[in-house]
């Protein structure tokens, strides 16, 4: 088995329903299921919650039980399932329902990909960046797929997208993985494997932190850089290209990721990356006009990819194989949902004031973490 080309494949799949996933579920729910703005709105804040618990919960406990590649087929044919009695469901209630579950399932398959990607990180011989760059080339195809598929048959098409999507990644999942993903876990049930054992590597708190404050920061640009735009009176067909312009630097960073900067530390990286995304928002809010907006995508490379890819690289180099899902659940329900949940409400009361505000409010995460970083990364070493 070819490790290089199983993680490419598993990326490359999951984020085409990523893709899927976070830019169309509200609207379907919407347009094709006849809820109100509101009545979405409740039910995707109360996913997001479930999403939050589940990767902080249900995937650590999931993890400990079964090997790396059982995990991935678990939350794979859980999620399709869930997917599937979407169908048949029109009401307010069962809709909630059913997206508390789908969101406490789906989601979950993110960490289990990327633990699958830190173990065979530690083993050696693959390169995370390249085949994460797959995975974000598969988020821009489905984006660019779903809305002419949509803009043809409707959005009812998002929901049948979505169960293609999963059964393509469960056949990927029903073929042979790495060796290293089969192993159970061990049957030691201790400290050692307990979210309580991470933080025995004194500088994981630190670390996850910091990514918590660099990734929270995005709250503004993925819930208000749509509508931004608009008010930048920016003609529709050309918003979403737009926003893709931060994807495609996301997939150059990642593509060169496991060559470029190889020798600085974790610290170092989150310290760029923490730089990078001061300047980003303070270049929206200090002109506010569409070329700089469309500049300021490329720091995109800096404000997600590398502190992301510094956080993968920290846990593969720092952290046992047993407490790497620990760390990927913590690392999906604090730094991924829950602080960008909390961080929309405060860019939601910035942008009432003033739209740009919004934007420069998020250096309230990224000044404070690029001076924790120059207090810490000496004294933790990592």
């Amino acid at each position: 088995m070819n490790n290089q080309r199983w993680l490419a494949k598993n990326f490359f799949m999951f984020f085409i329903t990523w893709g899927i996933f976070l830019p169309y579920w509200t609207g379907w729910l919407i347009n094709d299921k006849g809820l109100t703005v509101s009545d979405a709105s409740i039910i995707m804040g109360f996913g997001l919650v479930a999403r939050a618990i589940s990767t902080i919960l249900i995937f650590p406990y999931v993890s400990k039980i079964m090997s790396n590649k059982n995990v991935l087929i678990f939350f794979t044919v859980a999620s399709l399932v869930t997917a599937l009695l979407y169908v048949p469901i029109d009401s307010f209630v069962g809709l909630f329902i059913m997206t508390m579950l789908f969101s406490a399932l789906y989601p979950a398959l993110l960490p289990a990909v990327e633990s699958s990607a830190a173990t065979l990180m530690q083993q050696g011989g693959i390169h995370y960046g390249k085949a994460r760059s797959l995975g974000s080339f598969g988020y821009v195809v489905a984006v660019l797929i779903i809305s002419m598929i949509t803009g043809i048959y409707g959005e009812q098409m998002i929901l049948w997208a979505m169960i293609f999507g999963l059964t393509a990644l469960l056949a990927i999942q029903l073929m042979p993985a790495p060796n290293v993903l089969s192993l159970a876990p061990p049957k030691e049930t201790g400290k050692t494997l307990s979210m309580r054992g991470l933080f025995d590597v004194k500088s994981f708190i630190v670390v996850l932190f910091v990514v918590i404050l660099l990734q929270g920061a995005h709250a503004s640009y993925y819930n208000y850089g749509y509508i931004y735009l608009q008010e930048l009176n920016v003609n529709p067909f050309y918003i979403g290209m737009i926003l893709n312009v931060a994807v495609l630097f996301e997939i150059i960073y990642f593509l060169k990721a496991d060559t470029f900067l190889t020798k600085w530390k974790p610290s170092s990286l989150m310290l760029l990356a923490a730089i990078g995304s001061t300047v980003r928002w303070i270049l929206i809010y200090a002109f506010p006009n569409m070329p700089m907006f469309i500049v300021s995508q490329a720091l995109h490379a800096l404000s997600f990819a590398m502190a992301h890819y510094a956080f993968i690289r920290y846990i593969s180099q720092a952290l046992p194989k047993e407490q790497i899902p620990n760390a990927q659940g913590i690392y999906s329900a604090l730094a991924m949902s829950l602080s960008a949940a909390i961080l929309t409400l405060l860019g939601g009361a910035l942008y009432e004031v003033e739209p740009s505000l919004a934007f420069l409010g998020m250096v309230i995460c990224t000044v404070p973490a690029i001076v924790l970083i120059l207090l810490t990364k000496n004294r933790f070493n990592y």
